[in-house]
């Protein structure tokens, strides 16, 4: 990684880290263990944001793959109260359904959870256009004190 691909922000009430990953398997995991690595450094749960950030990842890397283009990760702390994820790819063509319209796969399906995953453990998650071509996929966990 270099200095122009990577972000963190420490301030009394927003932290916030960016990285661009390539859209593969391993950009994927990637994504989980940074979100994790510097969760754990915030004195932040890593659970349930890094199933969610996996999953996101996941499908960036899978449906919103366009050759020579990273997909971003974004988080961000707002004054301990919330964590708000965003993976960002180039694939704004290419929309996941929104909440409340994911369809529960059949049981023997391989493929079709991961939104599931998201919306079950996320207060709120949703899907940003633009700017073309681009989309974003959020989640927002509220911590409980």
């Amino acid at each position: 990684m270099t200095q122009e691909t990577t972000r963190t922000e420490h301030s009394a009430s927003t932290r916030q880290f960016t990285v661009l990953l390539s859209p593969t398997r391993r950009g994927a995991r990637l994504a989980r263990l940074l979100s994790t690595a510097h969760l754990g450094d915030w004195g932040l749960p890593t659970d349930p944001a890094a199933h969610i950030v996996a999953e996101l990842a996941a499908n960036a890397a899978v449906h919103g793959r366009v050759p020579c283009r990273d997909f971003r990760l974004s988080l961000a702390v707002h004054g301990d109260a919330l964590l708000r994820i965003e993976v960002t790819d180039t694939r704004g063509e290419r929309l996941p359904p929104l909440p409340g319209a994911v369809h529960v796969p059949s049981d023997d399906a391989e493929a079709g959870r991961g939104l599931l995953v998201v919306g079950a453990l996320a207060d709120r998650w949703g899907v940003d256009l633009g700017p073309a071509p681009r989309k974003t996929v959020w989640a927002e966990l509220d911590f409980v004190r």
